[in-house]
């Protein structure tokens, strides 16, 4: 098969196109044929060295993928040979999607919503399990509550805010001026442009935060949270942000995503539903993922994917 592997950490000029192995699924896998790759930050982060994952090169990135089924592995069930699936396998170890095919566990993966194409589906598990992890899972979201979304616009954010009012609840968002439109349309209730003003004064009263930017900007989220709400942050909180918090009876969460089949499936049907739609700003063939990570880093509307 052909795999995006990258033999040293680096810029995206390091993603390289070599023919490997073909996977061989083990009990409990599935061998997927890859029709779609996501791109998410943490990519970028452990292709350049920030964020050693996956330990040293060669490696090949990605976890995110839609695809077919094409053979199982010993004890599947539920799942046969011509399923479309798409999933967040292994997650945080090496799930190898950027390829033409990946053996995956078959509990990692679900059948991928009929209203979204490959592309759709393979840019949406990482982030979409990390918005409704957050959320619902660490939240504990409840209709009517008042939800803060930051960076409302991007991979996470864009179908935060969806997934929120899909469950009734009041969203406001924040974006920079080129995308407060694109998040309006998502449903927003409110949109606040970050770059005029602190936030903290055009907000109060919030039950909730979804905060992928962390650090001071967490800090600066408690001022806006009632007694008794909560911060749910993608980054480490500081000891300091804590402390505030536990003073004013603020639950704070840092969560990373893991693999979830039974979140894959609901925000399948949320799809299925026209309550969801992921935005794609642009895809590339498996051989232009340099080019893919290095447009993700201008921080484009919605995701990013690879297209096999």
């Amino acid at each position: 098969m052909r795999a995006v592997i990258q033999n040293s950490v680096g810029g995206p000029e390091v993603l390289v196109i070599a023919n490997q192995p073909d996977p061989a699924p083990k009990a409990g896998e599935v061998r997927v044929r890859v029709k779609a790759a996501g791109i998410n930050p943490v990519d970028g982060a452990v292709r350049a060295g920030y964020y050693p994952l996956l330990g040293e090169p060669p490696f090949i990135l990605g976890w995110d993928i839609s695809g077919t089924v094409e053979a199982l592995g010993a004890g599947v069930t539920g799942l046969k040979v011509g399923d479309e699936v798409f999933g967040m396998p292994r997650f945080p170890k090496q799930a190898a999607a950027y390829a033409e095919l990946a053996a995956v566990p078959a509990d990692e993966i679900a059948l991928k919503p009929k209203a979204a194409d490959h592309t759709q589906a393979g840019a949406l598990p990482l982030a979409g399990l990390t918005a409704w992890q957050g959320l619902v899972r660490h939240g504990a979201l409840k209709s009517g509550q008042r939800v803060l979304v930051h960076a409302a616009a991007g991979g996470v954010g864009h179908l935060a805010v969806q997934i929120a009012k899909a469950r009734g609840a009041y969203v406001i968002a924040t974006a920079s001026p080129n995308k407060l439109d694109f998040v309006r349309r998502l449903g927003a209730d409110e949109v606040i442009d970050y770059t005029k003003g602190d936030f903290t004064s055009q907000v109060s009263d919030i039950d909730l935060v979804l905060d992928p930017i962390g650090g001071e900007h967490a800090e600066r989220s408690l001022k806006v949270i009632r007694n008794g709400g909560v911060l749910v942050s993608l980054l480490n909180l500081s000891d300091a942000t804590r402390a505030l918090a536990s003073a004013r009876d603020i639950r704070v969460e840092r969560m990373s995503v893991v693999p979830d089949r039974e979140g894959l499936v609901e925000l399948g049907r949320l799809i299925d539903a026209g309550k969801l739609t992921v935005h794609v700003a642009k895809s590339f063939p498996l051989e232009e993922a340099g080019a893919a990570h290095a447009f993700l880093a201008t921080k484009p509307i919605g995701k990013v994917a690879l297209t096999v």
